[in-house]
């Protein structure tokens, strides 16, 4: 049985092979409810053979969607959409997680099919992004944030912990903590973003420190029975980012806080993505392992999984423990057939459902 293939097990959850769906945004919500477009989307993708299907970043406030077609975990009417969704996501024998996010100075945008700029300020659908500092993102997001106070740090910190206790009551398995691609969290945490004077900005333990307190704060409430992961963005590949040895730190004492298992990505901390390698296969996975191995936890990364044998040998290699995939899923819902056949699984349609799998075995 190929590597990609092995079962893999966190606390109470049981993955059936190393697939994993990355949240993907599809800003196809109103007033945060997932609707028939998500139902499909992530339907389509369980029934693929992935093993474990996140829900795309969910606000954890109305302030905290990236635009007005987010989805959002703020309410009880907003929960009990879900459950239909994770429902049909555990019928097909996958895990359905979510990810859980706030948006911070990226927040008030268009779609990206409309612009993917921040709405005018006198846009009836806008309203104020907040941030650790009055810093814009730039480019196509030129608004300047509000600087966060301690009070609004203390409030977002119980959003994340309410939204949390909401996903356990729609179904979800698996919590991801996002904490990277320029949002809230990983704002905190880098230079690039992050020039408070206080307790949660200079030093790298000041930076963390909102990322450690809301782990925490959800850590209480999320049963210890149940994976608490984060995806946390470790390189920005430019001048001025956090050390990738900060980064490390950080993973270590949130693995000290509760975290199971760190999803390793970027940062987009800034517009400029220029030296990020984009033509190397996983090119994440390096670093990946080398977090996986001196921390010692469980990692998985996203970008650029294409290839199922090269994949394959990043799991045998112990690079990952699972993978996350964006745009190979989307190209292609069933790529972990395809995967099977590729690395010479007997039965390849077993790794679709019933009512698939009886059309391709003649």
């Amino acid at each position: 049985m190929p590597d990609l293939f092995s079962e893999f097990i966190l606390k109470d959850v049981r993955l059936k092979n190393r697939i994993a769906v990355s949240p993907m945004c599809q800003y196809s919500a109103v007033d945060g409810l997932p609707n028939e477009w998500h139902r499909v989307h992530l339907g389509a993708l369980a029934t693929g053979g992935a093993a474990l299907v996140v829900a795309e970043a969910t606000a954890v406030s109305p302030e905290g969607r990236i635009t007005p077609g987010d989805t959002g975990l703020w309410n009880d009417a907003q929960a009990e959409a879900f459950q239909p969704i994770v429902r049909f996501i555990e019928s097909q024998g996958a895990v359905p997680g979510i990810q859980i996010a706030h948006a911070g100075r990226k927040a008030s945008a268009n779609k990206p099919w409309e612009g993917d700029d921040h709405l005018p300020p006198d846009h009836p659908a806008a309203w104020e992004p907040m941030a650790p500092s009055a810093v814009a993102f730039g480019a196509n997001l030129p608004r300047v944030p509000r600087a966060m106070t301690h009070e609004e740090i203390a409030q977002v910190r119980e959003h994340f912990v309410s939204t949390a206790k909401r996903a356990l009551g729609a179904g979800f398995k698996w919590l991801e903590l996002h904490f990277a691609h320029g949002y809230l969290g990983q704002s905190f945490f880098s230079p690039l973003a992050n020039h408070r004077t206080d307790e949660y900005g200079g030093s790298a333990e000041n930076r963390g420190r909102f990322l450690l307190e809301t782990l925490a704060a959800v850590r209480q409430i999320w049963p210890e029975h149940l994976p608490l992961t984060a995806r946390l963005g470790v390189i920005d590949y430019v001048s001025g980012e956090q050390p990738l040895e900060e980064s490390i730190d950080l993973v270590r004492r949130m693995k000290d806080g509760g975290l199971d298992l760190i999803d390793v990505s970027m940062g987009f901390n800034t517009p400029d993505v220029s030296q990020v390698p984009w033509s190397e296969h996983a090119f994440l996975a390096p670093i990946a392992q080398r977090i996986r191995q001196e921390v010692g936890i469980p990692a998985a990364a996203s970008w650029n999984f294409f290839d199922p044998k090269k994949t394959d040998d990043l799991i045998r290699s112990e690079h990952l423990d699972l993978v996350f995939l964006a745009k190979a899923l989307l190209s292609d819902p069933h790529w972990p057939y395809h995967a099977a056949q590729a690395l010479g699984i007997d039965r390849p349609q077993s790794i679709l459902p019933a009512q698939y799998a009886h059309w391709l075995k003649r």
